[in-house]
C-alpha cells in the first residue's frame, strides 16, 4: 500500500476510514499536535499493533512527519492536517480511539486567546466520548496555571479516572520527551503529567457531524455577472452559529459567471472557499453553489454562506427573485 501524502480534514472520508489510510484496521492511537513528529513514530514504533493518528495545523509539521515516516518505512502511522475540533467532531466516532496523547504547548498566554485552548469542557467531553472502554487520555504541559485548570477539568468528568494517585507527575519513567518539553526543561519549567482512563460511567455521544448535500440557490436576475460584481462590497453575516465574510467577488463576463471568496466559520470547522454564480438556461436565471475548488466541505454553516450570497445578489434589483432553494441549516 502506497502511503497517502497530504491528507487533510477537508479531504478524507466523514467519519475517518482506517481502510482508506492503513493497511488493517487496529486499535486507534491519536496523537494531537505532533509538532516536528519525533512522538509520534516512537508511538508508532512501540505499538507496531495500533494505527497511530497525528493531528496537526502546521503544514511545515506535517511536511517534516511525513518526510521521517516515508524515510522509516512506518506503515502504521499517518498525519492529518487537521484542527483537534475538528477530527473530534467530523472524523473520530464514538468509543473508536483506543489513546489520546496531547503534549505541550498548548497554554495561549493571554487571557482573550484562552478559548482557543484545547482542554475545555465541550472538548474534554468530545475527547471522553471519543474514547473506547479502558481508553486513555494522557497530557503533558508545562504551564502551571494551565496545568491546574486541566486538573479542575478532568478530575470534574464523570466518564474519567485519574490513573495516578496525584493530579498530576512531574516525571514518567521512559518516556520519549518532545521537542517543547525539552525546550521547557532548559528554561527552567516543570513538566505536568496527566492520565486519565474512560471508566464504566455512561457519558453522552455526540454523533459525527457529517457533510450534507451541496448547497444550491436558483435566482432570477435582469443584472448581467459583470453588473453584479461592480456592485459588490465585502460583508459579514452570522447565523445559526455561523460567522460567514464574503471578502471579494470576481467577474468573468465572457462566460456571465462570478466568483465569490468567502471564510465560513463554524463552531468545529473553518474554511476557506469559492462560491460559484453561473447561469442556467432560463432567461437571467442564475445558480449559486459551492465551487469545486479548494475541497471545502458542504456544512451547514456553508450552506448559510451560498443562501447569504444568492439573497444579496437576488436584492439587487427590485426585479430580481430567488427561484428556489436547496438548502440546510
Amino acid at each position: 500500500m502506497t502511503p497517502p501524502r497530504k491528507l487533510n480534514v477537508l479531504t478524507v472520508d466523514w467519519p475517518l476510514s482506517q481502510e482508506q489510510l492503513f493497511p488493517r484496521p487496529a486499535p486507534l492511537i491519536v496523537e494531537i499536535g505532533f509538532g516536528n513528529g519525533d512522538f509520534l513514530l516512537r508511538l508508532a514504533q512501540t505499538h507496531p499493533d495500533c494505527n497511530i493518528l497525528g493531528l496537526e495545523i502546521s503544514s511545515q509539521s506535517m511536511d517534516k512527519a511525513e518526510a521521517k515516516i516515508e524515510a522509516r518505512g512506518l506503515p502504521n502511522v499517518r498525519p492529518i492536517h487537521a484542527r483537534a475540533e475538528t477530527a473530534l467532531a467530523h472524523l473520530l466516532e464514538p468509543q473508536s480511539v483506543q489513546a489520546f496523547h496531547i503534549n505541550n504547548p498548548d497554554p495561549w498566554f493571554k487571557k482573550r486567546h484562552h478559548r482557543r485552548r484545547l482542554i475545555q469542557r465541550h472538548t474534554v467531553d468530545l475527547l471522553t466520548s471519543r474514547l473506547c472502554p479502558g481508553g486513555a487520555l494522557h497530557l503533558a504541559t508545562d504551564v502551571r496555571d494551565y496545568a491546574e485548570t486541566a486538573h479542575a477539568l478532568l478530575s470534574q468528568t464523570p466518564g474519567l479516572t485519574n490513573r495516578f494517585d496525584a493530579p498530576w507527575l512531574d516525571q514518567i519513567a521512559g518516556r520519549l520527551p518532545t521537542k517543547y518539553e525539552l525546550k521547557g526543561y532548559r528554561e527552567g519549567r516543570s513538566a505536568h503529567f496527566f492520565c486519565y482512563q474512560r471508566n464504566a460511567t455512561p457519558v453522552a455521544h455526540p454523533a459525527i457531524i457529517k457533510e450534507l448535500d451541496m448547497p444550491h440557490l436558483f435566482l432570477q436576475s435582469p443584472l448581467s455577472a459583470a453588473e453584479i460584481v461592480d456592485r459588490f462590497k465585502a460583508t459579514r453575516h452570522h447565523a445559526g452559529g455561523a460567522h460567514i465574510a464574503v471578502l471579494r467577488a470576481y467577474a468573468d463576463p465572457k462566460r456571465d459567471t462570478a466568483v465569490f471568496e468567502v471564510v465560513v466559520e463554524e463552531p468545529t470547522i473553518e474554511q476557506h472557499a469559492l462560491l460559484l454564480l453561473s447561469p442556467r438556461t432560463g432567461a437571467g436565471e442564475y445558480m449559486v453553489r459551492l465551487s469545486a475548488v479548494g475541497h471545502a466541505r458542504s456544512t451547514a454553516g456553508m450552506h448559510r454562506a451560498v443562501a447569504a450570497v444568492g439573497e444579496w445578489v437576488a436584492g439587487l434589483d427590485a426585479r430580481a427573485r430567488v427561484l428556489e432553494r436547496k438548502l440546510r441549516g
